[in-house]
């Protein structure tokens, strides 16, 4: 496994990544709807690896949803940085991560531009089964 930290920029969101490939296996994809655009987002996932993330102050954590409604973005809302994003179906917690918000970004293969606004809800959801992580444990609460 390769583990991966990162955050916000103020240290009240935290995440580890752990990847079953090299960072520079990977291509993050970069999503081309206006709001990852303006946020520079691009996403990395794993669906054989996992990812923990700590919240130390539920009140400065913001979670956001567009488009379909289905996925929470999740912004810190003392320092403006969106880490990435959780969806919840089938029975589990899936996430991505931002490629910016981790200390490692420099180690990943080139973007890839992706469009899931032109995908329908249920294709939205079937491809983040499919490609977001599986295993994520979301800390509220948890020190930093």
């Amino acid at each position: 496994m390769h583990e991966l930290s990162g955050g916000c920029h103020c240290g009240n969101i935290r995440l580890t990544a752990r990847l079953t490939r090299p960072p520079a296996d990977w291509e993050p994809r970069a999503c081309d709807c206006d709001f990852c655009r303006k946020h520079a987002a691009c996403y990395v996932s794993d669906p054989h690896g996992s990812l923990d993330i700590h919240i130390a102050d539920e009140r400065q954590a913001a979670r956001y949803r567009q488009g379909s409604g289905l996925a929470e973005l999740l912004l810190c809302r003392s320092c403006g940085v969106l880490v990435g994003a959780v969806y919840r179906g089938a029975g589990r917690l899936y996430g991505v991560v931002n490629v910016q918000a981790l200390a490692e970004r420099a180690c990943f293969g080139a973007p890839r531009q992706v469009s899931p606004q032109t995908l329908s809800a249920g294709e939205k959801a079937q491809r983040w089964q499919a490609l977001w992580f599986a295993t994520v444990t979301l800390y509220p609460g948890a020190p930093t």
